[in-house]
């Protein structure tokens, strides 16, 4: 399969995703309209005795537009302020990871040949050159791009990155990083992290109600509050299944761009065998907020293996565009310049 096929294939199915979560926030919505109305249920079924008998009605417009709405109120305000409170561009992210804008006037030979093979990517993919940061502290084999348009990207790179990849190595995980930047993954993770908290502040809102209901009896509150903590986390839960596939999924089309770029896929993928065997861990304390933009995991596996990983099997993504691959990772070798460069400006 050649990389355009890889791209409209991975395209496809973040499309499927993308449907997912939508139809995940109209399960949500449901949830909600089904505990109210067994609330409402519940609550007229206690009358007095002598009343006439309660038939549950399972639909309710007027029931079904206060769940819908408030529901709808409660994610997208949770959403905006979310959105509102990451919109800093990529540098901020870049300098909360630890990293060091690069000056245009360095000497040190690794970070020129970073600037060069950077200037060389943002002509290849049509696009300005993005503010570059090196996390000197890092030596794994990793880097990001951040931002929310071309404009305000930032691109950082590990040191680990200069000192243990070869220039076309280099330039296989530069270009996969444009290739986040050109088609938008930025932009769509910050949309659906919006989307998350703003399911998150329904169990808070639940919890609130909960709290407020207490010592007061039979409070139908009381019901819609223990619901809206249920049904948040199950919400979380489910969407941070349906976030992980979708940032997999990107991944992969990220490898593909990037071999559009290059025309080099050799490059891109003895720079995966190299992650593989050395290892791409980031130390940053706020390396977790930022992990699903990491080139490689940038994280430990979680307990639940591959089901919330941000990113494809290390074998699969090399197998993508390397299909002769052996199977065998390897270590980097420390480029003696660099990395004496590196101790000398240290």
């Amino acid at each position: 399969m050649g990389f355009l096929e890889h791209q409209d294939r991975a395209r496809t199915r973040t499309t499927v995703l993308v449907i997912y979560f939508a139809i995940s926030v109209v399960c949500i919505i449901a949830a909600v309209y089904i505990a109210s109305v067994l609330i409402v249920y519940g609550t007229q079924a206690n009358r007095p005795s002598g009343s006439p008998p309660t038939e549950l009605v399972l639909w309710d417009p007027a029931i079904f537009l206060y769940a819908a709405l408030g529901t709808l109120s409660v994610v997208i305000i949770g959403s905006v302020y979310k959105i509102a409170a990451l919109a800093k561009g990529g540098s901020a992210v870049a300098e909360s990871l630890g990293g060091r804008l690069l000056s245009p006037n360095t000497a040190d030979p690794g970070e020129r040949q970073l600037r060069n093979v950077i200037e060389e990517m943002a002509i290849a993919s049509g696009m300005p050159v993005p503010r570059i940061y090196v996390l000197d502290d890092e030596p794994g084999i990793n880097a990001f791009a951040a931002g929310h348009t071309p404009g305000d990207a930032a691109i950082g790179v590990t040191r680990g990155c200069m000192t243990l990849l070869n220039r076309d190595e280099l330039q296989g995980i530069i270009g996969h990083e444009f290739s986040h930047i050109a088609n938008g993954d930025m932009r769509l993770d910050l949309r659906i992290m919006g989307v998350l908290f703003g399911i998150v502040c329904l169990a808070v809102i639940g919890q609130v109600l909960l709290y407020s209901s207490r010592g007061r009896g039979r409070n139908p509150l009381l019901f819609l509050g223990l619901a809206l903590i249920v049904i948040g986390a199950i919400g979380v839960f489910f969407g941070r299944l349906i976030q992980a596939a979708l940032s997999r999924q990107r991944e992969f089309l990220a490898d593909a761009s990037a071999v559009q770029f290059t025309r080099n896929p050799a490059g891109l993928s003895a720079a995966l065998q190299k992650l593989g065997g050395t290892g791409s861990q980031v130390k940053s304390a706020h390396a977790g907020e930022a992990s699903h933009m990491f080139f490689g995991n940038g994280m430990g596996t979680s307990f639940l293996g591959a089901t919330l990983a941000t990113h494809p099997p290390l074998a699969e993504r090399i197998r993508a565009i390397d299909p002769s691959w052996d199977g065998n990772f390897h270590q980097g070798t420390v480029r003696v310049a660099a990395a004496l460069s590196h101790l000398g400006s240290a």
